[in-house]
């Protein structure tokens, strides 16, 4: 992804199998965080973190949106399970994952697979890549996104 390209568009179901794409954010902030799998360590950490600074997201309107190859019916147990505050998209053909790039080769016991990589792509208002962040780290990604948005904002 580069920074100041047109950010792919999207159209995926949410945890409540309400469609979301990103034509009708344009005029706000976006953030698409992408992650491998509901209700699994990293990515609750990360989910979690989220939530417990939704208050500033909010205040910024800022629009987060989860991502990643789970059902609709696993994001909604998910968002259930640590009320989530915010959307979860579906994305189980892995199309969109794959054009923002969050989709990559990894190995486990080295065997090699596609799969997604924890990353973030925030896009501006004008619907253009503004910051991309790669491998991100569970614990202080959302203070990262927070700091950079002071700045751009």
């Amino acid at each position: 992804m580069k920074i100041g390209s047109k950010a792919p568009l999207f159209s995926l179901q949410d945890q409540a199998g309400e469609t979301h794409k990103l034509s009708a954010y344009l005029g706000q902030w976006v953030l698409l965080y992408f992650y491998p799998k509901d209700d699994t360590p990293g990515c609750t950490v990360e989910a979690c973190s989220f939530r417990d600074n939704w208050p500033k997201f909010k205040r910024l309107k800022i629009k987060v949106f989860g991502v990643s190859g789970d059902s609709a019916k696993s994001h909604s147990k998910f968002v259930e399970k640590f009320e989530l505050p915010f959307v979860l998209l579906s994305d189980p053909d892995r199309t969109m994952i794959d054009k923002y790039g969050a989709l990559r080769e990894k190995s486990m016991f080295g065997k090699k697979y596609m799969g997604i990589e924890r990353m973030s792509v925030l896009v501006n208002p004008e619907g253009k890549i503004a910051k991309v962040y790669e491998k991100v780290k569970p614990e202080t990604h959302v203070d990262e996104v927070l700091n950079d948005l002071k700045g751009l904002l």
